[in-house]
This record gives structure tokens, C-alpha cells and sequence, in this order.
């Protein structure tokens, strides 16, 4: 599947009602002003409510003492993916946790997938798994995100 291609600013012309527009609206309005994500050489492959699915490649720069990549660069991956999902239904979200477990290292070149997964929604808090994995599928870091609902949106203008 070919990534979303945001390169968009975020506007606030009509909100699509359909989820699944909508996820992808705030995909490409969150990805637009994500200067982290964008500098690390993410990309938003697919969005969908309570899911996102990024990529990154392992660049030489993120190379540890061990020349495998520095699990701060894992974590960041698996972090953008966990935003992306809980923001996907455009009620502002932000991380009220998250742990990590690396179970494999990731090499130079190597092309990191984060899949993240809505495991629960109730009220103002939310529990994301994002599973990290190498372009052979081989699964290098199992990360758990809880969310935070905030005030305001990502795309179109709030209502009181």
C-alpha cells in the first residue's frame, strides 16, 4: 500500500463525517505539523479510527555503540503511531503513559512498521498497543500507550 502522501497544511474547511475520512483528515492535518515525525523520516502509511499503521528506515545516524538502532529511535516510531491512532476520531489527545519492551534489534537500513491499535475508549482515557516490526514482519518492540482526552480538535473548528 502506498503511504498517504501529507503533505498538506491542516485546514479548517468542512470535517468529513465519515470515520474513516475523518481519521485520515486529521492524518495528514497532525503529519503536516509533526516536524519530529517528518525529521525522523516517518511516514503515515494507512489511518483508520483507533489505528495507524507508520514506517520508518533505520539511517546510520541512529546507530547505537552496538551499530543497531538506538531503542530511542524504536520508541519514537512506536510514540507517532500511538498520536496518530488516538487522535484518529479528532478529539486532541495526548500520551498519559506508555511503556516499551525490545525483544530484537533493528540494523542499519532495516524498515521499521508500527501498527497502532485502539485496545480501549471510555470516557477521557484510552490503552494502545503498538507492536514495532522489521520488513521481514520479525516483531522488535512491543509498546503500550494510555491516552488523554483534552479540549479542543485537530481539523475544523470546535464547537461550543
Amino acid at each position: 500500500m502506498n503511504d498517504m502522501n501529507f503533505t498538506s497544511a491542516p485546514t479548517n474547511a468542512v470535517v468529513p463525517e465519515e470515520p474513516q475520512a475523518l481519521a485520515e483528515a486529521v492524518g495528514e492535518a497532525m503529519f503536516a505539523v509533526d516536524a519530529a515525525s517528518q525529521g525522523l523520516g516517518m511516514r503515515v502509511v494507512e489511518m483508520a479510527p483507533g489505528y495507524a499503521r507508520l514506517t520508518m528506515r533505520v539511517r546510520p545516524e541512529m546507530l547505537n555503540g552496538h551499530q543497531t538502532c538506538h531503542g530511542g529511535f524504536m520508541f519514537s516510531l512506536a510514540d507517532s503511531a500511538f498520536a496518530f491512532a488516538c487522535n484518529s476520531r479528532n478529539v486532541s489527545t495526548v500520551a498519559s503513559g506508555c511503556t516499551i519492551d525490545f525483544v530484537a534489534p533493528a540494523f542499519p537500513g532495516d524498515e521499521l512498521t508500527a501498527v497502532a491499535q485502539e485496545r480501549s475508549l471510555s470516557g477521557r482515557t484510552g490503552v494502545y498497543d503498538v507492536t514495532v516490526t522489521n520488513q521481514d514482519g520479525k516483531t522488535l518492540a512491543f509498546f503500550r500507550g494510555r491516552s488523554y482526552r483534552i479540549k479542543g480538535q485537530i481539523v475544523g473548528t470546535p464547537t461550543v
